[in-house]
């Protein structure tokens, strides 16, 4: 089987800044790859060791710290074969309906059987990219799955938790699946894989390579700001009768009107 687990790289959270205005500033936090996706490589690493013969690549897409060496090495220590990235400095914030077109291209390029999402980013967490990316590609597609129970020639066979049921799906290959963070835990790299990541291959690709015309304009990302933050009340009310739940909800009343 050959299977693509995709990543994005976010910026790490705590290093973020709230300027005056509220919009966020990131240029102190570095890259690091997105949690979510962290999942999906994990449940790529372990369907391979399901079926002999498997292949992972691990794709993305974005602008220059995709060049960086470290976050390369990060991304292959962690079980994926290769590595295939698009870079191009348009790619830098792309809107997830633009991030699937450039995936799609890149994996019709690299051949695929399965394609492994997470569910959602670090930052904007839209959780669009993966049902987008199967869409375009007039695949099998599934969210929020949350484990993978078999795996054979031309399909495989996943759990899907709801509110109140667990749905068992078989699905036909080639398919997209997105995973969600509950799926697993995913395994801290060890030294000698670290080492053995700087030998795995990397393919770079550009707009160019994938004969990428300009993307619809669909959407339009307006500002990403911080919410305002509001002085707490202190208002504290003990007991649990009548009186006191009619107290809270009239403060509660109070502060939606």
């Amino acid at each position: 089987m050959k299977i693509i687990t995709c990543y994005k790289l976010v910026p790490e959270e705590q290093d973020i800044t709230v300027t005056a205005d509220g919009s966020l500033d990131t240029n102190k936090a570095a890259p690091k790859i997105n949690p979510f996706d962290l999942c999906a490589v994990e449940a790529g690493v372990q369907l391979k060791g399901l079926i002999d013969g498997s292949t992972i690549t691990a794709m993305s897409v974005g602008g220059k710290a995709l060049e960086n060496p470290k976050s390369r090495k990060d991304i292959l220590s962690r079980g994926p074969d290769e590595l295939t990235v698009v870079v191009d400095e348009k790619f830098e914030q792309l809107l997830p309906h633009q991030t699937a077109r450039v995936l799609m291209a890149a994996a019709q390029k690299n051949g695929f059987d399965l394609i492994i999402c997470g569910d959602g980013s670090g930052d904007l967490y839209a959780q669009q990219v993966g049902l987008q990316l199967g869409e375009l590609l007039g695949i099998a597609n599934i969210n929020a799955v949350s484990k993978i129970v078999a795996a054979e020639s031309g399909k495989i066979t996943v759990e899907r938790s709801l509110d109140d049921e667990v749905e068992v799906l078989e699905i036909s290959l080639p398919a997209v699946i997105s995973v969600s963070a509950d799926i697993n835990e995913p395994t801290i790299p060890s030294m000698k894989t670290i080492l053995a990541a700087a030998k795995k291959p990397v393919t770079s690709l550009s707009a160019t390579d994938l004969e990428l015309t300009e993307f619809p304009a669909l959407v339009e990302l307006v500002s990403v700001i911080a919410p305002k933050q509001k002085a707490r009340q202190n208002i504290v009310i003990e007991g649990d009768d009548e009186q006191q739940l009619a107290e809270f909800a009239e403060h509660l009343r109070k502060a939606l009107n």
